[in-house]
């Protein structure tokens, strides 16, 4: 009887886990919350829109933003498995892989000769309308965390 319980026990958490992780879908127009969201020593944008199509395991994005460096559109995408991936716009490499119902984005950007390292926690709120990123920065001249909130539009 004990090991009856212990499979159906496990059973449910695997069924639980994988619910939980197919129910995580990040399509959508997405607006910078600038209120919301903190930059700590990076400058902040004017604004950032981003346009994600998710069809589990393939994740795209279109980011556009205005800040002090002009205004700037990246093309991202990335397969949910932990795969390596390279992007061209901008040039980078990384993987994205689920932890639970939250997505984690590695990836090394360079600028100018030098790498630029971040890893962003993704994760959405109950209702599906408020996507925040976590994301700790390594550049030449430190670390930094930043907390990116988007609104869904």
């Amino acid at each position: 009887m004990k090991k009856c319980f212990t499979v159906i026990a496990a059973f449910a958490l695997t069924f639980l886990a994988a619910h939980a992780q197919a129910a995580t879908n990040f399509s959508g127009e997405w607006k910078l919350n600038l209120a919301k969201s903190d930059y700590g020593p990076a400058p902040q944008p004017e604004f950032m829109t981003r346009t994600i199509k998710h069809d589990d395991p393939v994740l795209q994005m279109s980011t556009h933003q205005k800040g002090a460096q002009g205004e700037a559109t990246t093309e991202l995408k990335y397969t949910t498995d932990g795969k390596p991936v390279e992007n061209a716009k901008p040039p980078s490499k990384g993987s994205a892989k689920w932890d639970g119902d939250k997505l984690v984005i590695d990836s090394v950007r360079d600028f100018q000769g030098a790498d630029l390292k971040f890893h962003e926690v993704w994760s959405l709120s109950a209702d599906g309308k408020v996507l925040t990123i976590n994301n700790h920065a390594t550049v030449p001249q430190g670390e930094f965390d930043l907390i990116l909130v988007f609104d869904k539009q």
